[in-house]
């Protein structure tokens, strides 16, 4: 057996436990959202978005390769969902890809190096991250306070939309509208998870991934699934009966990739590779790719405050 697979049993097996163990502890109490009842759809303006987004990056030619805390030295090890199209999931080819993953891809190779993903539940992915389990988590991860307490994040690379997923003749058409008389679905440890249950007040059935979520939509187990629009968008199918019947943007917490907290290094590299492939048209025509309908709010960008997105 290779060392690579070796290793990559070695990461399943820890992020398995790590995912055990989390969920053990949100199954102990009611309120298990993990999550501290920011509200995720009370939006936001740029401003308030860049208390985080830094200035601008340290140009690529002086980025010291060599020193990023990588497990190992020229790969990048990546935790990743398998099931959340078109983010992150695994295609046909038995391939990890996605707009997550293509994206960070692109952000590896401007900086020589590999990507290497393994599959892991989002429960579990953070404090994987935070481990060292892996070098990074691409997983669509809106960039709470909350979750800023156990790991750090790179720059945006996206922003998020919320949706409501539900039979075609649910009564309820908004998410707002939700009350506790309905079996609410969500992915546990996501931001929705955190907003039907801190700030609706909903105590909802968690779920360990979206899979699993969207089935027990279209089995009638839930009444709906409050879940990131992107991922319902890969999972909702006209034939099934069920619909997405809001989608709302969500700019309170930009996406991005997931660090070590101590990893500075790492995290300043990605964001230069980052504003690399804005500057270069590749975040674009990966967005257009895996987004054809979406329009990107005016006020957003990709990368720090500096990145300049070539014109259209």
């Amino acid at each position: 057996m290779t060392s690579r697979r070796l290793r990559g049993r070695a990461i399943a097996a820890i992020a398995a436990t790590l995912a055990l163990t989390l969920g053990a502890v949100a199954c102990s109490s009611d309120n298990s959202s993990g999550g501290t009842g920011e509200n995720a759809l009370a939006g936001s303006d740029q401003a308030s978005l860049d208390k985080y987004t830094t200035d601008d990056v340290t140009p690529l030619d002086q980025i010291d390769t060599a020193n990023l805390g990588l497990i190992e030295p020229g790969k990048l090890y990546v935790g990743t969902l398998s099931d959340a199209p078109p983010n992150i999931f695994i295609d046909a080819a038995g391939n990890f890809t996605g707009f997550d993953n293509e994206l960070l891809k692109a952000v590896a190779a401007k900086l020589n190096l590999t990507v290497e993903f393994s599959a892991t539940e989002f429960s579990a992915l953070l404090a994987a991250v935070n481990n060292k389990v892996y070098d990074a988590g691409s997983s669509s991860i809106s960039t709470t306070d909350a979750r800023r307490q156990t790991v750090g994040f790179t720059n945006g690379y996206d922003f998020g939309e919320m949706a409501l997923v539900a039979k075609n003749d649910y009564a309820i058409k908004k998410i707002a509208e939700l009350d506790d008389q309905q079996r609410i679905g969500v992915v546990q440890g996501t931001v929705q998870d955190d907003y039907v249950t801190n700030t609706l007040g909903i105590e909802p059935v968690r779920f360990p991934d979206y899979n699993t979520a969207y089935a027990n939509v279209k089995s009638g187990q839930i009444d709906a699934w409050v879940a990131p629009s992107q991922q319902a968008s890969g999972q909702v199918k006209a034939e099934d009966g069920v619909a997405i019947l809001e989608k709302t943007i969500n700019t309170t917490n930009f996406t991005a990739f997931a660090v070590a907290k101590d990893n500075q290094p790492l995290i300043d590299a990605l964001n230069s590779g980052l504003d690399a492939v804005v500057a270069d048209g590749t975040w674009a025509t990966l967005e257009k790719q895996w987004y054809p309908d979406r329009e990107v709010p005016s006020d957003w960008k990709p990368g720090s405050k500096a990145s300049t997105p070539p014109a259209n």
